[in-house]
């Protein structure tokens, strides 16, 4: 199966169970695979025939930033049901990272596969 991968979009949210962390928005990392077929894509030229990468992001963007998640286990999930929503997805990896959040860690963070059987669609 063909990927379609998004690389480094660094994003700003409400994340985390301290009490600074639920007042002021933090960076968070995301690193997303798509899988899908791109030969009827490759076949037509026509976005109509493969993954929209540009809209899924554009989701994915609007959901971030307006949202307040407790877990970056929570939001990793929200992110690969937006992915998900393109019928031409067929599974989806999403890395998450919250830089700095841990003293002498670079970053910390969760990697999550899903299909859409996981979400029933």
């Amino acid at each position: 199966m063909d990927r379609i991968e998004i690389h480094d979009l660094l994003l700003r949210c409400i994340i985390g169970i301290n009490e600074s962390e639920r007042k002021n928005k933090q960076d968070v990392l995301i690193n997303i695979v798509m899988w899908t077929d791109t030969r009827a894509a490759a076949a037509s030229d026509n976005i109509d025939d493969t993954v929209n990468y540009r809209t899924v992001t554009k989701e994915i963007i609007e959901h971030v930033e307006r949202s307040e998640y407790f877990l970056v286990e929570r939001l990793a999930e929200r992110i690969a049901e937006i992915c998900l929503r393109d019928s031409h997805v067929r599974q989806v990896q999403v890395n998450l990272e919250k830089p700095g959040a841990l003293r002498f860690a670079r970053s910390v963070g969760v990697t999550i596969t899903r299909t859409r059987a996981d979400f029933e669609m």
